[in-house]
């Protein structure tokens, strides 16, 4: 008998697509149904986010793309924008910085999402441009209900808007009022920008391929790179250092910069293969993982055992803190990836795990690498307790909304993936640029990534701040070949915990037997033991988060454990989304918490 779950388990053999929004749900079934592949479908579902879930992404934000083409290669598609030519470590060293700013224009990359999207229509999509993006175009002029969560993101940054950010008020705050929960909300504004791009791209061909690639100029040497470059030179705007700060990007570092394809990183486990981007984000950590607890018989545990928890958790540490030392760009970087993967590496590595918990970040040592992390321990930092700190813009708490009007707020991430009859699949997770990283740009109608603050300011590390480096993202779609075929995409919101929640989900489908939505709807946990990606970049020593709806005896027993046992409520940890391929049958899930996501397919 199957487990109750939330919602069924969507089934079908024409085409699937789930995300965290079921209006960009709909938009790329649509897609689907009017004869477009699973690539035309994820471009459309891509700029709906974008509309519909503002203070998860935006236009000027960026997005990992990981694809299964039917019967090729999995590739990835990387839209992570790099830094400023004038971003410098002396440049923020000159500013009395210790890290990078959370909020503001100081943070801001290249926003490379654009890009992605239009390289991924390009080589791998079958529509027109002005096909893939008029849905989003449509909703952002004839608006859309707005979800509470938006409510309260606006609300939390609602003084900071009114006084310092006034061009962002002007689009959240019409009329000068606070918009309600379940009030159609449009953005004209970012429609009218789009629409220029389709009629500038139109006007210089009549072919598809052609105005994709005059689309990709118009962004990055047109008027949005131009209006990029003459806010950040001409305006000061008040940031998380509670002081204000012009912007470094300029338009040559638009033009300068494209998406790229890369081979994705995989490991084997069991008889699947897990594809990752590369260790410029954070994907790997979850292959690393993996390497580790292949040395565990999980298929004797309990999945809600504090057996399995502590051996998930304890995996995760190590992992998390060989992403601190090791992983960076690595167009700047040689990052020991297949030392990290390899079996001799994790067999040692696996000795660290004992009976109790540890209360130590413990990256590997490999000669030839300094392997020197940071550990800024929680709340003992000063920047923790700016009034204009942003915060983590991507684990929040839904239902409790942090209530500072300065500006303190926390957001999500958005993600999305889609298999098409051909059997094409794709995984993306968009984010950057959301509502509450840096002002309007009120030509634009949308504002810039805060990226940047991934960055560490210590030449030391391989992931500190230089001219053209990719921040070291957290951003991580994933997919998983089954004896050899591509079989699931699959991933999550969440920061520091994607590559957490989408372990989870994972392990209990292989070890346990769960179905998608199953898997999805399992209690979830994860922990902070590890250098926060996010502004104020502070370490939660032996930090576990568990769900409500774990055993009592689990809970007691990880707290005897010496786990730093925090009880969230019981549908808080997890945005999972997924969907598989297995022969002609499609299955899709969604993540039932916040109402929010959706799976759809036939």
């Amino acid at each position: 008998m199957n487990k109750f779950t939330t919602r069924p388990e969507i089934t079908g053999n024409f085409g699937v697509v789930t995300s965290t929004h079921w209006i960009a749900t709909a938009v790329g079934m649509s897609i689907l149904e009017k004869g477009g592949n699973a690539f035309d479908a994820a471009v459309a579902t891509g700029f709906t986010l974008q509309v519909v879930e503002p203070h998860l992404n935006g236009p000027g934000g960026e997005v990992p793309l990981i694809l299964a083409p039917n019967k090729k290669e999995p590739i990835v598609i990387c839209g992570q924008g790099v830094a400023p030519q004038l971003a410098t470590l002396k440049t923020f060293h000159d500013l009395n910085l210790n890290i990078v700013p959370g909020s503001g224009l100081l943070p801001a990359v290249v926003p490379g999402a654009f890009d992605a999207w239009m390289l991924l229509l390009l080589d791998y999509g079958t529509m027109s441009l002005r096909e893939v993006m008029e849905p989003a175009i449509g909703i952002a002029t004839k608006g859309y209900p707005l979800v509470p969560n938006i409510i309260n993101t606006i609300k939390s940054v609602e003084e900071l808007f009114r006084n310092e950010w006034k061009s962002s008020a002007e689009i959240y705050l019409p009329g000068g009022n606070l918009p309600k929960s379940g009030d159609f909300f449009k953005n004209k504004k970012m429609a009218e920008t789009y629409l220029k791009i389709i009629s500038e791209a139109e006007l210089k061909s009549r072919d598809k391929k052609e105005q994709i690639q005059q689309a990709r100029k118009i962004w990055s040497q047109g008027f949005i790179a131009e209006e990029i470059e003459n806010y950040c030179k001409n305006n000061e705007i008040m940031d998380t250092t509670e002081t204000k700060h012009g912007g470094l990007l300029r338009g040559s570092d638009l033009a300068n910069w494209s998406a790229t394809i890369e081979k994705p990183l995989s490991y084997d486990y069991k008889n699947f293969s897990v594809c990752k981007t590369g260790p410029w984000g954070q994907g790997p950590t979850f292959l690393q993982q993996l390497a580790l607890l292949k040395h565990f018989d999980l298929d004797s545990l309990d999945e809600l055992s504090p057996e399995f928890v502590h051996l998930v958790i304890e995996s995760t540490k190590l992992a998390f803190a060989d992403r601190e030392a090791f992983y960076g760009d690595t167009n700047f970087n040689n990052v020991p990836m297949e030392t990290l993967l390899s079996d001799e590496y994790n067999n040692d590595r696996k000795n660290l795990i004992s009976e109790n918990a540890s209360m130590e970040v413990r990256p590997g040592k490999i000669e030839g690498y300094e392997g020197k992390v940071v550990v800024r321990p929680k709340g003992t930092t000063p920047e923790s307790f700016s009034k204009f700190d942003i915060g983590e813009p991507t684990v929040a708490r839904f239902d409790e909304p942090n209530p500072n009007s300065l500006g303190e707020t926390k957001g999500d991430t958005t993600h999305f993936d889609i298999i098409d009859k051909w059997g094409n699949m794709i995984a993306g997770t968009p984010s950057g640029g959301w509502l509450q990283s840096s002002p309007i740009i009120p030509k634009l109608g949308f504002c810039l990534s805060n990226r940047g603050q991934m960055f560490w300011l210590d030449k030391n590390s391989p992931a500190c701040v230089g001219p053209k480096r990719r921040p070291r993202t957290t951003l991580s779609p994933s997919l998983a070949l089954k004896d050899g075929e591509p079989y699931m995409v699959f991933g999550t919101p969440g920061g520091d915990q994607q590559d957490q929640w989408s372990l989870h989900l994972f392990l209990r489908h292989v070890h346990f037997g769960l179905n998608l939505q199953e898997a999805i709807d399992a209690p979830g946990f994860s922990t902070a033991h590890f250098p926060n990606s996010f502004y104020p970049r502070e370490t939660d020593i032996g930090h576990l988060a568990l769900e409500g709806r774990f055993p009592r005896e689990t809970i007691e027993a990880l707290i005897k454990k010496g786990h730093k046992v925090s009880v969230d409520t019981d549908w808080s940890l997890g945005r999972m989304t997924a969907a598989s391929k297995s022969g002609e049958i499609l299955k899709a899930a969604a993540n039932p918490r916040f109402m929010q996501g959706y799976a759809i397919g036939r």
